[in-house]
Formats: C-alpha cells, structure tokens, sequence
C-alpha cells in the first residue's frame, strides 16, 4: 500500500489531503483508506528522509504546493533527487528510488481533465529537491503556482479527486526510460508520458548533466533498476553528449535519442 504525505504547513498539500482525509478513518496519526493511506506531517515534505523509519509503505506519494519565477500556472509532478548539493532537502548527490507508472497514469489522468484546468500548463519538472534517502518509490505531485491557487480549496478539491481516481484505479505497467537533458520543464519527455510507451525514471536536465561523473551515473543506475531505455533529448544535451554516451555504453540500456 501508497502512504500519501502532506506538510501540515503546505497549503496545497494540506488542503488536498483535508480532502482525502473526510471518507478516511483516522488510527493514530495515519489516515486509513481501501487503496492508499494518508499522513499529514509536522515537518517539511523536502526533508522528509526520515519517513520510512517511523511508517514502512510500497512506496510515498507527497501532495505538494509548487512555486515558480515565472509565475506560470502549472500542474506538474516529478521524482526528487539532487545532483549536486543539496540545497533543498535530502542529501549530496543522492537520487531517490522515481515512481514511474504511477507518474505516467497521473500525468495522462490530468491530461484527459485538462478543461478543467485550462489556465494551467500540465507538466512534469526534471528531477530535483528532497527527500533522497528513502529505499520505497517517491513521487511529488503539485499545484502551482502562487498563494491564490494553493489556497483554492475547489483547485486542490479537483487535483485530489483525480489523485484518488489514480490511487483507486488501475495502474498500468510500461517499460521505463531515464532522462537526459532538457529544461528544467521537459516538453519532450512530458509528451512521451502522455502520448508514448515509456514510463520515465530519474530525469536528469540539461544544466545538471556537467554533474554527472561515474559515481552519480552508478547512483542513478542503481536507483532506476526497472529501466530499460535511455531517452535523449538530444537537441538539448549541450556540450555534454559524449560523456552521457560514453556511460551509457557501459550499460544495457537501449538508447534512443528524440
């Protein structure tokens, strides 16, 4: 079973998991449901190794605000993992265990709503911020962009309802990809979710790829074991194509550049 996790100090987070919480029955801190359980915790979600400790679940869904300069209204959801310091949650260097097939089913469930959103961009977002120790599948699943849409209770009301359509439904199996390149908001493996065969792993973008050296290619290997396949964005890899090739040679991994 998915424990889904929300900061009590997160407004989007809390207000989605208020939402979830009234058909669940409380035992303790937890929130017990048929398909998932639900946390709502003291602390913030980004630092949150300390989890799997204190409650052993398959796997933790985190329900979460999502801030942008921009200002452009997104929808979005990702794996977390830092490949370099970690300045916001989870440690140096570390990549979390992604939940790919629960991304892609998510992704695609928000797309098929999509007119109920029409103000919003629905998006993934590279791979980034805390927690990264936890050995379970973590996804992080947000509401952007600013104060006014996380406090929107009929917003976050419609985002959990499709939460819970995903976590009660079927949750289909695909052959999974990691990432390389791209922006921070990876139009081309957004578009392999949502139109594509491949679930994605860790996504690395295009201004972490200059970290990448054999031990953070290892750690992310050892963190994407379901992988079958490299994708490329190739266009936006930069100066950095050859080292991410060389590595891949030294793998199994099919790669396919788009």
């Amino acid at each position: 079973m998915e424990l889904l996790v929300a900061y009590r100090d997160d407004p989007a987070g809390y207000n989605m998991a208020n939402f979830l919480s009234q058909e669940m029955k409380k035992e303790g801190d937890i929130y017990r449901g048929k398909y998932y359980d639900l946390l709502i915790i003291p602390t913030p979600a980004i630092s949150a190794d300390w989890i799997e400790e204190k409650y052993d679940y398959d796997g933790f869904i985190f329900l979460s605000k999502h801030a942008a300069e921009s200002g452009v209204l997104a929808l979005t959801c990702h794996s977390t993992g830092n490949f370099s310091e970690a300045k916001f949650g989870g440690n140096d260097r570390q990549i979390a265990v992604p939940h790919p097939f629960i991304q892609k089913t998510y992704l695609q469930t928000l797309w098929k709503n999509k007119s109920i959103f029409s103000d919003f961009q629905i998006t993934i977002e590279a791979t980034h911020h805390g927690p990264t120790a936890l050995s379970k599948p973590t996804i992080f699943i947000e509401i952007g962009t600013t104060e006014k849409q996380w406090t929107d209770v009929t917003l976050c009301n419609s985002v959990a309802t499709l939460v819970h359509q995903v976590m009660s439904g079927h949750i289909k199996a695909s052959p999974t990809a990691i990432c390389f390149g791209g922006t921070h908001y990876p139009d081309k493996f957004t578009n392999e979710l949502l139109e594509g065969k491949y679930s994605l792993g860790t996504v690395v973008p295009k201004h972490a790829l200059d970290n990448i050296d054999e031990n953070l290619f290892s750690e992310i290997l050892s963190k994407n074991k379901m992988a079958t396949t490299a994708l490329l964005d190739w266009g936006g890899m930069g100066p950095n194509k050859q080292k991410i090739l060389e590595l891949l040679k030294t793998t199994n991994l099919e790669v396919i550049r788009l």
